[in-house]
């Protein structure tokens, strides 16, 4: 029996958070757990990041899930930085 793809993925710019409903039994662990309400519960039952812009990357959805179907990924911001053209000096 092959499963649809049910993985969604919730993005912005410092944070991607991944669940595999194809793991998850929406027992709502994530949802209890998170300090910031990211997460709610859709329609299915399954958590979805309504508030991604609130995450704090405590993780404490992925710690806590029983079926390892949430992931929280901190992205790398592109940050430039300036560099004296002399270098250091003494």
């Amino acid at each position: 029996m092959d499963k649809k793809n049910n993985i969604k993925v919730y993005k912005n710019e410092k944070t991607t958070i991944t669940v595999n409903e194809n793991w998850c039994k929406s027992c709502g662990i994530c949802i209890h757990f998170c300090p910031k309400k990211v997460l709610v519960s859709n329609e299915k039952g399954f958590p979805e990041a309504k508030n991604i812009d609130d995450c704090i990357h405590c993780n404490l959805c992925e710690l806590r899930c029983p079926d390892f179907a949430i992931n929280v990924k901190k992205n790398e911001i592109a940050v430039e930085h300036s560099v004296n053209q002399k270098g250091l000096e003494d």
